[in-house]
């Protein structure tokens, strides 16, 4: 380990080696935060602390698959997997389903996603008869996740009444009735939201000693990433679990807490002293991403605001290029410049595409850069575009899947009732919709006996919701006996989404089709994987379970390599390029008008900026326009004033850029507004469809260990084979173990970096 240790800085090692009591590490942009915390995890293991005695939590689950991977690496696959270690909402989730009858839940509930959730809330909107011009499925969602969030409950709210005022000053007087229904819902179909997932933790908690005692013991240390993004409700979480021993190390940076509007805390960190006051801080202040002048540039920016942990980053790289400021006649204009100036990239310093960033402050800027990228031939992809599993098609097959594993699931009841097209309106819906809250009971116990709750349905309908009930139930018998993908085929086939998909012969229609046999693709891969990997939790509810938890950002999509990244700073954050444009730097764009009302406001969008400048390598450059396009005219704009927060020795800015920039700064009575981000729209571009192709049909999978034999090839394999898996592609064989009737293989592959590969299942050729 000593060895180990010695390829850290002075810094770092510090950081790694001191675990007797709570420590702060304050990691700037670029130093290697993900580097301490798993050496320092490594460390841990290293000094003989057992595995699950340690608790990692992330706010990804790439990040936490990154840092297993690098962990295993360094002390063995076998310690790593022991690890408990993953997202808030993934180790939450599975404290819970632990221990879900504790708070009056089954331990089979499903998640709601946003979309999941925005739509109930619509329905409950409706069936109250209210305004959803009034009351907008979407505020209400957002009011009642800030309310989870700060731990306050339905009957807490309709008591608070501060709440009660605002909502009324609001227009929405009867917020509190909805949270109310909103969460009877959740609650009587087995459900919960994201949001749940915390806050039903914290209630699990509180209410029952004895689990949390057991759970201060079993995590002996804890660590967090990105603290500087935790929220009320995640950081009382953490402090419950460490109040007994202290010993916990959480690693962010105050400069890069940019998710307020998520509910994120920036005094979390900053007043982690007052929580813990024997910790220790450490400063991890060199970068090793970007040039002398970005960080230089970027640490005169910061320093202009109050509210930080002050740190001086410093870089030992090239001096390199100074930022770039560049001022446009108009928006149109500035999306010339940007795309011009990305292709002599591409031409002079031989650049690929996928190492171009361009940043924008709002989604609704994407179009200009859009338009002049495609004039100039650049591929490009929107990042955080409409994710795989929220289009429709896929939600639709989706909610078949979680009505399976959990019949009392209101909102997948309600989305495929009538999908594919079955002859069951709304008005039948509704009537079951009635019963069910009028019996206590779920709409699929009315469907399952209508005459018993008094259903006013004619003998035709009586039998088409008969149909429906026989198919599902059948599909519930045969989730007891096949795996995940096998039973994914038949829903897909006997429901009649695959009739309907491939019967659309429109491009939109191949579309759905292709998306479809993606997701089965998908299936059969989570099956096989683990099925590989010795892993047996192969049924619908564990793929449930891991497809709810996904964030765009874990899922890569190989098709966008080569492309020139367009995103919102928001998005860009934990990212890295090795060129980035800082696009629409504009008063009241960038730091947007809704910001700008306090003094807090301001320095999280100086923050911002800051991360954007941060995300660049080699060069950074930052354009703003002096007009631009608003609500059908144009405006007359003026530079931000954060560019006057540079030090101007390290920008480069023509005449008549400075001519325009001025040299002072107002941050005075600006008022105050709710921060809204607006979804991602993915980008319109052309492609050429080919009929898809028809549903895979594949032989039943085996499961069952002491029925598989070992394969010839699997015998004879050897430590130190190359072999290539029809999957994992090349890897070199590191050990090989057996494991009672198990014989197991871990393999570096050039890709997929280190697996472990349960030998009678895996399906690779020796090579060498």
């Amino acid at each position: 380990m000593e060895n180990i240790l010695d390829q850290l800085n002075t810094a770092q090692r510090q950081a790694v080696e001191y675990c007797t009591g709570p420590s702060l590490v304050i990691a700037g942009a670029g130093s290697g935060k993900t580097r301490v915390l798993t050496y320092k995890i490594a460390y841990l293991l290293e000094q003989g602390l057992p595995p699950y005695y340690i608790l990692a939590l992330t706010f990804t689950n790439k990040a936490a698959r990154e840092m297993k991977s690098r962990i295993a690496e360094l002390v063995g696959e076998k310690k790593a997997k022991k690890l408990w270690m993953g997202t808030f909402h993934h180790i939450f989730s599975r404290i819970l389903r632990g221990n879900a009858e504790r708070i009056g839940y089954d331990s089979n509930f499903t998640i709601f996603d946003s979309s999941d959730s925005k739509n109930l809330i619509r329905i409950i909107i409706k069936e109250m008869k209210l305004d959803d011009k009034q009351y907008r499925p979407g505020s209400i969602q957002g009011q009642i996740s800030r309310a989870k969030n700060s731990l306050i409950t339905p009957g807490m709210y309709a008591q608070n009444k501060e709440l009660i005022e605002y909502d009324q000053m609001a227009k929405h007087p009867l917020l509190f009735e909805i949270y109310r229904t909103y969460q009877n819902r959740l609650h009587a179909a087995n459900c919960m939201d994201f949001d749940d997932l915390l806050m039903q933790t914290n209630i699990l908690f509180r209410d029952n000693e004895d689990i949390l005692e057991n759970y201060r013991n079993q995590f002996q240390y804890i660590l967090v990433d990105e603290y500087q993004d935790t929220n009320f409700s995640q950081h009382l979480i953490v402090k419950q679990l460490a109040d007994k021993h202290h010993r916990i190390c959480v690693v962010g940076d105050d400069a890069q807490s940019i998710y307020s509007f998520r509910g994120a805390n920036i005094d979390n960190i900053l007043k982690f002293k007052s929580n813990y006051p024997e910790a220790k801080i450490f400063k991890l202040e060199q970068n090793y991403r970007s040039t002398q002048n970005i960080v230089n540039a970027a640490n005169s920016l910061i320093k202009k605001n109050s509210e930080q942990i002050f740190k001086d980053v410093y870089s030992n790289n090239e001096e390199g290029d100074k930022i770039d400021v560049i001022s446009a006649f108009s928006d149109f204009e500035e999306g010339l410049i940007v795309s011009n100036k990305i292709a002599r990239l591409r031409i002079e310093e031989h650049a690929s595409f996928s190492d171009i960033a361009i940043l924008y402050r709002t989604n609704t800027q994407s179009r200009i850069f859009e338009e002049s990228l495609r004039k100039n031939n650049i591929p490009y992809q929107i990042y955080g575009g409409l994710s795989f599993y929220q289009r429709k098609e896929i939600k639709d097959v989706i909610s078949y899947f979680r009505l399976i594993v959990n019949p009392g699931d209101e909102e997948a009841f309600r989305r495929i009732i009538n999908y594919p097209t079955r002859g069951i309106g709304d008005t039948t819906v509704n009537k079951i919709g009635l019963a069910a809250t009028e019996n206590r009971v779920s709409l699929w116990e009315v469907t399952s006996n209508p005459e018993a709750f008094k259903l006013n349905i004619n003998s035709g309908t009586a039998k088409k919701l008969n149909a429906f009930y026989t198919m599902m139930s059948n599909f519930m018998e045969q989730n007891k006996l096949v795996n995940a993908y096998e039973l994914a085929q038949l829903v897909i086939k006997e429901s009649g989404i695959s009739k309907e998909a491939y019967d659309d012969m429109t491009p939109e229609g191949m579309s759905r089709a292709q998306n479809i046999q993606e997701l089965l693709n998908a299936l059969n891969e989570f099956v096989t994987t683990r099925i590989e990997t010795g892993d047996q939790d192969i049924s619908l509810i564990d793929f449930l379970s891991e497809v709810s938890l996904l964030t765009d950002q874990d899922t890569e999509n190989e098709e966008t390599k080569e492309k020139v990244t367009l995103m919102t700073v928001h998005s860009a954050k934990g990212l890295e390029f090795e060129h980035v444009f800082v696009v629409g730097m504009e008063e009241d764009l960038f730091p947007s008008a809704m910001a700008k009302n306090e003094l807090r406001g301001l320095e999280e969008e100086r923050r911002l900026f800051y991360v954007a400048i941060t995300r660049a390598k080699k060069t950074c450059t930052v354009s703003y326009a002096k007009s631009r396009f608003k609500n059908g005219q144009l405006n007359s704009c003026r530079e931000s004033q954060f560019l006057n927060d540079i030090d101007i020795a390290f920008l480069n800015i023509d005449e008549k850029t400075l001519s325009n920039i001025s040299n002072t700064q107002n941050t005075d009575g600006f008022w105050k507004s709710m921060e809204r981000q607006s979804k991602i729209t993915p980008a319109q571009t052309r492609s050429k469809y080919s009929p898809p192709k028809q549903l895979t049909n594949i032989s039943r999978i085996q499961t069952s260990n002491s029925s598989a034999q070992l394969p010839d090839e699997a015998k004879q394999l050897k430590e130190g084979n190359i072999i290539e898996h029809e999957r994992f592609g090349r890897g070199k064989v590191i050990s090989i173990e057996q494991d009672g009737n198990n014989k197991r293989a871990f393999v570096e592959f050039e890709s997929a970096g280190r697996k472990q590969l349960l030998l009678k299942f895996a399906k690779f050729n020796i090579v060498e």
